[in-house]
């Protein structure tokens, strides 16, 4: 995989949720009309698991043994520009006052995702033509957009597809529901004039329940920004796509 810079990475929140232990892919499809960019984002914090140890001292054997313990998300510390009328920013501060986790997305590198126009046939399944070159790997999200009308029958606008590995080649590719699934077939052609497709690369989309924590602002000297700090506890496993 190539290098990847996180400029151009973005960050969403969604809706209030039930609490989860594990999340699959699955508990993100109802988010995906729901999802509002947290805008002035100026630094990421940490996203990822980390386990507990579990050690036990043995007197016979003059060692201490260690064994793995349960695991956490930890907290993502985000530092942000505070913009007042920001939907996003609006809909953070609310979640901070409920005791509910909400759902997040993180885009990585979102400003490096591949854009171009594509055909899509009508066929089972049906095929998608980007005829410069997609550079996607198979499971690659990627969504369609109609500039008026509709998509061919069987796929949906703005909505998030995966590509499909079999029958992948330079320039065409199926796609599927959720990755690893089965190719869509679409029925009846679309009527929109042109169809652009927006993709990220695998791997580089998290999916996550947590708690949107409160945070301070950051003072500093004369020529120093005012900032914020905004966490959110990651209450479940993190889905990557």
């Amino acid at each position: 995989m190539a290098l990847q810079a996180v400029a151009g990475s973005k960050f969403y929140i969604g809706t209030r949720v039930a609490p989860k232990d594990t999340v699959a892919l699955a508990d993100f499809t109802a988010q995906e009309a729901e999802w509002t960019e947290v805008k002035g984002w100026t630094q990421s914090g940490s996203l990822g698991d980390t386990q507990e140890i579990i050690s036990q001292n043995f007197i016979d054997a003059n060692r201490t043994r260690q064994i793995k313990g349960t695991r956490v998300g930890g907290s993502m510390e985000n530092t942000f520009a505070p913009l007042p009328n920001d939907p996003g920013q609006l809909k953070f501060k609310n979640a901070i006052d409920s005791c509910s986790p909400y759902a997040f997305k993180v885009e990585w590198g979102a400003g490096c995702a591949s854009e171009g126009e594509v055909t899509i046939s009508t066929a089972t399944p049906g095929v998608v033509t980007w005829p410069d070159g997609h550079g996607l790997e198979a499971d690659s999200p990627v969504i369609f957009t109609p500039d008026s009308g509709t998509l061919p029958t069987g796929l949906t606008a703005d909505t998030v597809y995966y590509v499909v590995g079999s029958g992948l080649t330079p320039t065409t590719f199926s796609v599927a529901a959720t990755p690893g699934g089965a190719a869509i077939a679409t029925t009846a052609d679309g009527t929109a004039t042109t169809i652009t497709a927006t993709a990220q690369p695998a791997g580089q989309t998290d999916l996550f329940f947590g708690l949107a924590m409160p945070g301070a602002k950051q003072g500093g000297d004369s020529n120093t920004p005012i900032l914020r700090t905004w966490a959110v506890a990651v209450d479940s496993n993190i889905v990557e796509v």
